[in-house]
């Protein structure tokens, strides 16, 4: 999958030590083991640490230890000399930002890491890690039914030249255009437990979905499209993530970075999301 989305035109590629805690950076450096043996300095690998599997949960762990544990691992799994951005993937609350940003240095000045990122952070704690180190880039979740981070983090971004990569912009399959009010979730799934996706609150955004995919047809495009699209219309978000589990998916959202939203469809997708219902996300507790 990782070679079909470098024939789209798709350089950047995001994965993270606690997606399956060695398995998805093992599958995705085998991957693109080719185009990191001729074309290196083409290809951008960005991976997170700062979580660890204890007793089966998920913890929050960004302990220069853990930190020193997670790169070298990532470094083993992906197969290569260096990192181009390596993350923190949430805060810990039990390690000082210091701590973390310290380590993080210690990782670009021996050449293994070439830019420093955080993840799902505030305002206030990108400020108070840069009091140590200057953030590269910052990974925040960002869709049409959150749009939170509109109001300070994003604007917080562009003013400090901290590069946006949002993740989710599909709503966690929301934006797909798949589900349907009868649609149910594996009990091990989060969104199994999460209001957005039952109930009430389900239909009222599947009734929002519908609207779009009406907007998106006159568009002749789809509504994954739309929703990606919009997404990189935010003049403060440089990348948009995007997961897939099949190669077709790929084929189905990557034109969407082609596509740019005039002003009146913009304002038409703002009416049309008046009567959503935002929604959150899982966290690792939650995981």
């Amino acid at each position: 999958m990782a070679a079909h989305r470098r024939e789209l035109g798709v350089n950047f590629f995001d994965t993270a030590q606690a997606y399956g805690f060695g398995m998805s950076e093992r599958v995705l450096g085998e991957a693109l083991r080719p185009e990191l043996r001729s074309r290196r300095d083409k290809v951008i690998l960005a991976t997170k640490g700062g979580l660890r599997l204890e007793g089966g949960k998920l913890l929050r762990d960004a302990s220069s230890r853990w930190m020193r544990q997670g790169v070298e691992q990532s470094l083993r799994n992906l197969g290569v000399d260096y990192i181009d951005l390596y993350q923190l993937h949430w805060p810990d609350p039990r390690t000082p930002f210091e701590e973390t940003a310290e380590a993080m240095v210690r990782f670009v000045t021996e050449g293994k890491v070439r830019f420093v990122g955080v993840s799902n952070f505030d305002v206030d704690q990108m400020r108070e890690f840069e009091k140590t180190r200057k953030i590269d880039t910052l990974q925040p979740p960002y869709h049409l039914f959150r749009r939170d981070v509109e109001k300070e983090i994003l604007p917080y971004c562009q003013e400090h030249g901290i590069g946006a990569l949002v993740y989710g912009p599909l709503a966690h399959g929301l934006l797909g255009g798949r589900y349907t009010p009868q649609t149910t979730f594996a009990g091990d799934d989060w969104r199994s437990r999460s209001p957005a996706f039952r109930g009430e609150l389900f239909e009222r955004n599947l009734g929002a979905v519908a609207r779009l995919r009406s907007l998106a047809d006159r568009q002749e495009i789809t509504v994954p499209q739309l929703a990606i699209a919009w997404v990189l219309a935010n003049p403060a978000v440089d990348v948009a993530i995007v997961g897939a589990r099949r190669p077709q998916q790929l084929t189905q959202t990557a034109p969407a970075a082609d596509v740019e939203l005039s002003e009146e469809t913009l304002r038409e997708i703002a009416q049309i999301m008046k009567d959503a219902a935002p929604m959150g996300g899982p966290s690792p507790e939650g995981m």
